[in-house]
């Protein structure tokens, strides 16, 4: 069983394809995707996609990249009204994605972290993992958890140190890997791949985004990553950590549903 633990099913992207994109994968043996939220105008279509595609799941959250143009009060409550009516629905599984970026230059840092910090109390008052954007914010998104302690969830495209990513699994977050970790050149990243406990990582796309090694053509050009990837994304982690494919894509798809508990309340239904 393999599932996509990060899809923008919704983004731009997809627009002249969509459908396409999604038989491709169930084709590929995707049997289920999350798709979480950047920001207030897409919180519908995520919810409508989940429901469109079989396996679908949704997050909703407000993206750190997208939080400079919106007015704080407005998008917060914007937000926890969504999440108040998402609850009966089954595929609704997380608040995400939320956190930090101080890599992309223009963002404010202090908006960021005022964002983080409120989905963070979010989750916590309604039991919600979250889907978390780590990108050169590990100690900070750390330092969040500490204050605001939720229920878990998946720490996306992680790319922190060893010592960094035993401090989330003592959180109880599991560990999102994709199409970075098949650069021989990524090496930090192959490398939690392998010490990780397999009871910590979860497959990923990202999708349109983290295009694979192989859809790289080496000179800055790379093609439109899809959820179909994800069988030789997960065959390249499982040769890293020397094991079968097979045995990898189960326990990932089991560990994905462990951090995100309510994924089983559809398939109940």
């Amino acid at each position: 069983m393999l599932i996509d633990s990060h899809c923008h099913l919704d983004a731009p992207e997809f627009d002249g394809d969509r459908e396409a994109v999604w038989a491709e994968a169930r084709a590929a043996g995707i049997e289920g995707m999350l798709i979480p939220a950047v920001a207030p105008y897409n919180f519908d279509t995520v919810r409508s996609l989940a429901h469109a595609v079989p396996g679908g799941r949704y997050a909703l959250g407000i993206h750190p990249m997208y939080v400079m143009p919106l007015d704080m009060d407005e998008a917060l409550a914007a937000l926890e009204t969504a999440v108040r009516d998402a609850l009966p629905d089954p595929r609704f599984v997380a608040i995400g994605e939320i956190g930090l970026d101080f890599f992309a230059p223009g963002l404010d840092a202090e908006k960021q972290t005022a964002f983080y910090m409120a989905q963070l109390k979010l989750a916590r008052r309604f039991d919600l993992p979250v889907i978390l954007h780590v990108r050169r914010s590990q100690d900070q998104l750390l330092k969040g958890l500490r204050r605001h302690a939720v229920s878990g969830g998946i720490a996306h495209a992680f790319n922190g140190s060893e010592d960094q990513m035993r401090h989330f699994l003592d959180r109880g977050f599991r560990l999102g890997f994709g199409g970075a970790a098949t650069y021989p050149g990524s090496q930090r990243i192959r490398r939690l791949a392998v010490v990780a406990p397999l009871d910590a990582l979860v497959l990923e796309t990202d999708s349109p985004d983290i295009p694979p090694q192989w859809l790289d053509d080496g000179a800055g050009q790379r093609g439109r990553n899809t959820p179909a990837q994800l069988p030789r994304i997960c065959a390249e982690l499982a040769q890293l950590r020397g094991m079968s494919a097979e045995v990898l894509a189960r326990a990932c798809a089991s560990n994905t549903q462990a951090a995100l508990p309510r994924w089983q309340l559809a398939a109940e239904r």
